[in-house]
């Protein structure tokens, strides 16, 4: 009897496990709702659909994380990464796509294999056959159906986050060591937090910049309620010149530290267990990535900030990975389930495909009784994998950035060619065992 893998919906995520599954021979069943049953943001039949052309970002994988993610994954035989090529369109440095090409050409690579069963249907049980009966997928997307999503919040015990809602993060080396100090309000705690004090004149021009910059706009099926409990920072500043100095940006118990009286103050979080990534706290916002950059370099500390990731504030369903998956992505709760992509904690559609693919190979090591394959933390695929199950009490979707990668120390030269170095040599010393 062949080995049965039930694989719940054909965006990148899941169509990059199927394929490797299918390729493995495993009997793959595979379940999209489209075309019966749309989300608000798709329209095409087919599988891995795409939103914007330039949704893969930038290619190049000598200077840029998603790039070498990439190249990463066409070195492990990623499905996307074949059909992007196919469907390829020029556009200077970026890895843009004709969506419809790149779509069927997935389609087309999946639907070849004899061994696949598309069934198009929309899934709201997974405690019962065939789902508990065999290793099952969910890999259902930022845009799970509401049946789904309340039936999943059933069996991890706890809710589904429905908002992405999440701060910019920087690098520690490009924060102006001179412009900021540690320190806690009050003295309390460890001393973690990182302040980036403004004066008046500072503030002034920071605060007149946030509450003319542009915002992006929601789409109809997310609308304010991405808002609830969580306010956008520029939203915040809109409601009277002193709110942030009495919210993020507020000065108390900072003084002592400073060794000076603080107008107003915004602290930094240690983001990853090597400090070299900071949370822009309570800087939750819905201003458009340019902006975000001019507007948050004008604090002092900030003015030769590295943004690792911006903000965003988007319908995103997914789970508290670190509380519920085991490394090689099974629940904890129930081994049999596994989840792939954004639903994890990554975000982005290449870091999605990336989750795919880790998920696919753990799976065929549980198929042949094999332990978990451990991907080096030195490629971005590897680090992705450990940034969603790390125990993280302020754990947010996270995209390809250089700072979740295994740190460099005491390195002269082109940091991200030796990255890129390192990475190469890494997975090539897990490639026998990923393709066992």
């Amino acid at each position: 009897m062949a080995i049965r893998v039930n694989v719940i919906g054909a965006g990148l995520a899941g169509s990059e496990c199927a394929y490797r599954l299918l390729k493995a021979g495993v009997e793959v069943h595979l379940y999209e709702q489209k075309p019966v049953k749309f989300s608000p943001a798709h329209r095409s039949p087919n599988f891995a659909e795409l939103v914007c052309s330039n949704s893969l970002k930038n290619d190049s994988y000598e200077t840029n994380a998603c790039g070498l993610l990439k190249e990463e994954m066409r070195r492990l035989g990623s499905v996307t990464m074949q059909a992007a090529e196919q469907a390829k369109v020029a556009a200077g440095g970026a890895l843009t796509v004709d969506r419809d090409k790149f779509s069927q050409a997935v389609t087309e690579s999946l639907t070849a294999f004899p061994n696949l069963t598309v069934h198009n249907e929309e899934v709201t049980d997974i405690t019962k056959p065939p789902f508990s009966e065999h290793i099952t997928v969910v890999a259902t997307g930022p845009l799970t159906s509401e049946s789904l999503a309340n039936q999943l919040a059933e069996t991890l015990g706890e809710p589904l986050f429905f908002f992405d809602a999440s701060a910019p993060i920087v690098t520690k080396e490009s924060v102006d060591e001179n412009l900021s100090f540690y320190g806690d309000r009050y003295g309390d705690g460890t001393g973690e937090y990182l302040n980036c004090p403004l004066d008046k004149e500072d503030y002034d021009a920071f605060y007149q910049a946030l509450v003319t910059a542009e915002t992006v706009a929601l789409k109809e099926f997310e609308n304010e309620r991405v808002f609830d409990g969580c306010m956008p920072v520029e939203v915040m500043a809109k409601r009277g010149y002193e709110t942030l100095r009495f919210g993020p940006l507020k000065p108390v118990g900072l003084s002592k530290q400073a060794g000076r009286k603080l107008y107003a103050c915004l602290q930094l979080r240690p983001e990853n267990e090597e400090k070299t990534m900071y949370n822009l706290v309570g800087f939750q916002t819905n201003l458009k990535f340019p902006e975000q950059k001019r507007v948050f370099s004008l604090i002092p500390a900030l003015k030769n900030a590295e943004f690792l990731r911006y903000g965003v504030m988007h319908k995103n369903i997914y789970l508290r990975a670190p509380a519920h998956l085991n490394y090689d992505q099974s629940l904890k709760n129930r081994p049999n389930l596994f989840f792939a992509g954004q639903i994890t904690g990554v975000e982005g559609y290449v870091e999605s495909a990336a989750s795919g693919i880790t998920c696919a190979v753990q799976i065929l090591r549980r198929i042949k009784n094999l332990p978990p394959v451990e991907f080096p933390r030195e490629t971005v695929m590897g680090a992705l994998a450990a940034y969603v199950v790390t125990p993280n009490p302020n754990f947010q979707p996270m995209n390809a950035n250089y700072g979740v990668v295994k740190p460099i120390y005491g390195f002269e030269g082109n940091k991200k060619i030796a990255i890129m170095n390192r990475a190469f040599a890494a997975l090539d010393s897990v490639k026998e065992q990923i393709n066992e």
